[in-house]
């Protein structure tokens, strides 16, 4: 009997690429359980505040959410056969780049997802990746790929 696959989907937040990639998986009768950092921008930058208290200045607001975002993204990323990592047009995903990083260093399979004009800024993380893929379409055909082949 075949496995269920983990996948994590690390990366930007203003498009609907994850959707693409969890429905065109599910039309392609993947087992897969899908994981992603939090995608609510003011729950993810506020979590920190809101349960542990407010903060004067803003570093340290900021660095208690992101100890307790890292909670729930260094547990799933460990418990992920598959790291996607979407980098998108309009913003610098600093923390998407650092998840490919963990996602490297813990032995994880990388797949970047993003358009060409991005290509040398992210030469190394591409590089790191055992793939990069242009549109989630392509994600979907590596995911198929892999796990039918086992």
């Amino acid at each position: 009997m075949p496995r269920q696959w983990s996948v994590y989907l690390s990366g930007e937040i203003h498009t609907g690429w994850r959707e693409e990639i969890r429905s065109g998986c599910r039309d392609a009768g993947l087992d897969i359980l899908f994981h992603s950092p939090v995608t609510d921008h003011e729950a993810s930058d506020l979590c920190g505040a809101w349960i542990l208290g407010d903060e004067e200045k803003k570093f340290w607001e900021d660095r208690k959410g992101a100890g307790i975002n890292a909670i729930r993204t260094q547990t799933l990323l460990r418990q992920s056969d598959v790291v996607v990592v979407r980098f998108g047009p309009k913003f610098r995903q600093w923390n998407a780049a650092f998840e490919a990083g963990v996602a490297a260093a813990l032995g994880k399979p990388v797949v970047t997802l993003h358009d060409e004009e991005l290509d040398h800024a992210l030469k190394e993380v591409d590089t790191a990746a055992l793939a990069t893929a242009r549109e989630p379409a392509q994600v979907v055909r590596i995911l198929e790929y892999v796990i039918r082949q086992g």
